[in-house]
This record gives structure tokens, C-alpha cells and sequence, in this order.
């Protein structure tokens, strides 16, 4: 699956974090790892003249997707395997999600992961025009958010286990020199 980030924002935010926030939910809705995703991020002004051209709506916003409108473009129709697939465009703002994550009173990457999120389920056609849509999506939207954020902190768990193991393991001289972290990289 091939998901490509740009930071346009001014804001410094962890991308890959993003990146990983974007491939979960595409694997968890069973996407074709052939998909691609572009993800742009940008600031206030930017956000607000996609907001009024695209949705005539004031002022800048979250998240807005652009799904394509034809999914099938990228493969020949006497092809054996679909071609990669181009999902769609996912802009989120920053800065508009830093206020955000400050009243829901989490962090700014929280902010961003839900946003990621959103944007993936609108891209896959998913709405929250009417109740029994806004529901769907919203349940959806936070079982994935929460399987995220649980399988992203055992690997955190499991890589900070690594690197005490290979610290204890280099000091008692039991792993080669090259696998066991030096002094100068030591976290």
C-alpha cells in the first residue's frame, strides 16, 4: 500500500505516526494493499480556500477527502489482477486540530490519528449526513482508533523490551558488537 505524506503546514507533527494511523484503518476496511493514499497537510489559510471552493463553506476545517471518482481507472480491462488503485487525496489542518485536540483534551497527534481515521472512512464511502450514517461511521471510526492505539503501544512496549534486552545482552558481551547499541546511540 503505498500512502504518501506532505508536510505543507508549518507544523511539526510525527508523519509517520500518520502514515501508520492511515495503513491501519485501510488494512481493518480490507483495502487492496495495491491502493494508494496521498495525505497533505496544511495550514489555516490553505484549509480555508479548499473549505469555500470545494464545499462553499467559511473558514478553514479538520480533514476534507477527495476520493476519486473512478476506481478502476488505473487497470486495463483485459488485465488478469486490478492495477493500483488511487483512493484519493486526505488534507487535514493542524493547526485547526490543535484547538480541537486541546478541548477533547488530548494530544495533538490524537487529534490528527481521529482525523486520519475520518478521512479514510470518507474516502471508502462512508457519511455522517443522517443519524443512522453518522452512527455507522462513528462506531466504526472509534473501534479502529482504539485497535490502533492498542496494538501501537505493545509495539512501543515490545521495542523498548528490545532495546533494554540488547543493552543488558551487549554489556554481558553475549550479541556482536554491531546488534548491541553503543554508548553514543544509547536512548
Amino acid at each position: 500500500m503505498s500512502i504518501e505524506i506532505a508536510n505543507e503546514s508549518g507544523v511539526a507533527v510525527d508523519e509517520p505516526s500518520i502514515v501508520a494511523a492511515a495503513r491501519f484503518a485501510l488494512d481493518r476496511m480490507k483495502v487492496s494493499r495495491l491502493a494508494e493514499l496521498s495525505v497533505l497537510l496544511v495550514g489555516l489559510d490553505e484549509m480555508a480556500d479548499l473549505h469555500e471552493r470545494y464545499l462553499d463553506l467559511p473558514g478553514p476545517t479538520d480533514v476534507m477527502a477527495f476520493p476519486m471518482d473512478e476506481l478502476e481507472s488505473a487497470r486495463r480491462p483485459d488485465a488478469p489482477d486490478p492495477g493500483p488503485t488511487l483512493l484519493g487525496d486526505l488534507v487535514l489542518c493542524p493547526r485547526f486540530a490543535r484547538d480541537q485536540a486541546r478541548k477533547a483534551g488530548h494530544s495533538l497527534m490524537d487529534e490528527l490519528h481521529l482525523l486520519t481515521v475520518h478521512g479514510v472512512l470518507h474516502l471508502l464511502g462512508y457519511d455522517h449526513a443522517e443519524p443512522a450514517e453518522e452512527r455507522e461511521m462513528f462506531t466504526l471510526q472509534k473501534r479502529i482508533l482504539a485497535d490502533f492505539k492498542t496494538e501501537r503501544a505493545a509495539a512501543q512496549r515490545r521495542a523498548a523490551q528490545r532495546r533494554e534486552d540488547d543493552k543488558l545482552l551487549g554489556a554481558a558481551g553475549l550479541v556482536e558488537a554491531e546488534r548491541a547499541p553503543d554508548a553514543d546511540n544509547a536512548e
